[in-house]
């Protein structure tokens, strides 16, 4: 009986923070630091796909892709399609990441970032004519510089719940 409750939990606990992050992934920042906005949603599904890649994987990566061009109102499948790719090559990669040096893993999920909004660009690119702002690459710096935070804030969580 407590496994089938922990189960439960551990869920709660990484789909409240998947929501968490798809909330601050889709709330309007103001002009032009729109573009600079970090990739919380990948930062929150890096974390998961690293720490407990059982639980969390490609399929998850889908459908919270999938969720937010929902809740943005783009083209349905393009963030889903490229969230998924990024969160395969993560997900195939994870002990090697998982063994790095934290800095080291905030310049992968940073070149990883600009990977996907590159990628975004193109899928969109290929459906509407739309323009790149090299400025919105500034998105995998920024996120490169909260992966530390992210990472240790998320991992204070998983151990507090007892996650497994």
């Amino acid at each position: 009986m407590t496994t089938l409750s922990n189960e439960w939990k551990g869920r709660w606990v990484i789909w409240g923070s998947f929501l968490c992050a798809l909330i601050f992934q889709t709330i309007p920042w103001p002009g032009s630091l729109d573009l600079i906005r970090p990739s919380w949603l990948l930062l929150v599904t890096c974390y998961w796909v690293l720490a407990l890649p059982h639980r969390v994987n490609v399929g998850t990566a889908l459908v919270l892709g999938l969720l937010w061009d929902l809740l943005l109102g783009s083209t349905l499948g393009i963030r889903g399609m490229m969230m998924s790719i990024i969160i395969y090559v993560v997900a195939m990669n994870f002990l090697v990441l998982r063994n790095m040096a934290l800095w080291q893993q905030a310049v992968v999920i940073g070149l990883l970032t600009m990977a996907l909004e590159f990628m975004i660009f193109l899928g969109e690119y290929l459906i509407q004519d739309v323009d790149f702002n090299p400025m919105s690459l500034w998105s995998g710096v920024i996120s490169c510089v909260l992966w530390p935070w992210m990472f240790l804030l998320l991992r204070r969580v998983r151990r507090h719940w007892h996650l497994k």
